[in-house]
């Protein structure tokens, strides 16, 4: 189903070739959060590929972190399932690095916080994202007036940082943005932790034309979208859509002692088998919806 990415471009061009192939078929990327180690190291690789084969443009590959704070519920217990199962940020390189060797093309961000890549040594794990395949990084409690620590290594080994920018972000700090030369901005659709209720994107389609237009960059919404419909209702406006929370939790739904099917408080559904099952058919069912979005 998804588009086909070119194995003859530098990998910082995976991410540009991914959107503007979506831009030329009329539709916003589909962008998907995993947590890599969750439900164990060995099947992130599995995960991913079938995300990939199911429809999405772009993967987001959580590192687990023992204090998340910017993440809701589902992702905090995915990660403490992923810590227990030995992933890190080591395990997440590995991870990535497999995938290349396997011959998988899809681009990659490495998603997270800057604790575990402070303490690995930030050259070291600049070269090292660039030898394993890794096609930008997102860290969510980088500030921008900080983020060139981490940008100006990883640039020198060809691997391009993506920044977060907030309803609240002014001008001045989105002009900074633009200086990034980011492959895309991550929008954060609301104010708090993922996994939040999903209200819209602050501010709708002007707030992101402006955020496009001030950083000169495509403009992919995140935080709270858990539907299909509500992945068609941003994707009318943005070019990617990030779907995270939502994703993960079809994982743990299948994953050991999980009832089948069974979220807390919900009644039962039948549940595919594995978790590359649920993530494959929930991918699936998201991209049919941004190609429906745009008529």
């Amino acid at each position: 189903m998804s588009e086909q990415h070119s194995t003859s471009k530098p990998g910082q061009s995976r991410i540009r070739s991914a959107l503007a192939a979506a831009a030329a078929n009329r539709r916003a990327a589909l962008i998907v959060y995993l947590t890599a180690g969750d439900p164990s190291p060995a099947d992130t690789v599995d995960i991913v590929e079938a995300a990939f084969r199911a429809g999405a443009d772009i993967i987001e590959l959580g590192v687990p972190f023992s204090d998340p704070n910017a993440d809701g519920v589902v992702i905090q217990e995915a990660m403490q399932r992923a810590l227990r199962a030995g992933g890190g940020l080591r395990s997440a390189l590995a991870s990535v690095a497999e995938l290349r060797r396997r011959g998988c093309e899809g681009p990659i961000v490495l998603f997270g916080y800057y604790n575990p890549i402070f303490v690995h040594g930030i050259e070291r794990f600049a070269a090292e994202a660039a030898e394993a395949g890794v096609d930008a990084v997102l860290t969510v409690d980088l500030p921008i007036d900080e983020i060139d620590e981490l940008r100006a290594p990883l640039a020198r080994h060809g691997v391009d940082i993506v920044p977060l920018v907030a309803p609240t972000t002014g001008p001045e700090r989105l002009a900074r943005v633009r200086g990034l030369a980011p492959p895309f901005v991550y929008y954060i659709s609301m104010t708090g932790i993922t996994g939040a209720a999903f209200r819209g994107a602050a501010g709708g389609p002007e707030r992101v034309a402006v955020v496009r237009q001030a950083a000169e960059a495509p403009v992919a919404v995140g935080f709270g979208i858990k539907t299909a419909e509500d992945a068609a209702a941003v994707a009318s406006y943005a070019d990617g859509v990030v779907v995270g929370s939502a994703v993960v939790q079809r994982i743990a739904e299948v994953g050991p002692g999980a009832a089948p099917g069974a979220s807390p408080g919900t009644a039962p559904r039948t549940a595919p088998r594995t978790a590359v099952d649920a993530v494959s058919e929930f991918v699936t069912e998201l991209r049919q919806a941004l190609e429906r979005a745009r008529p």
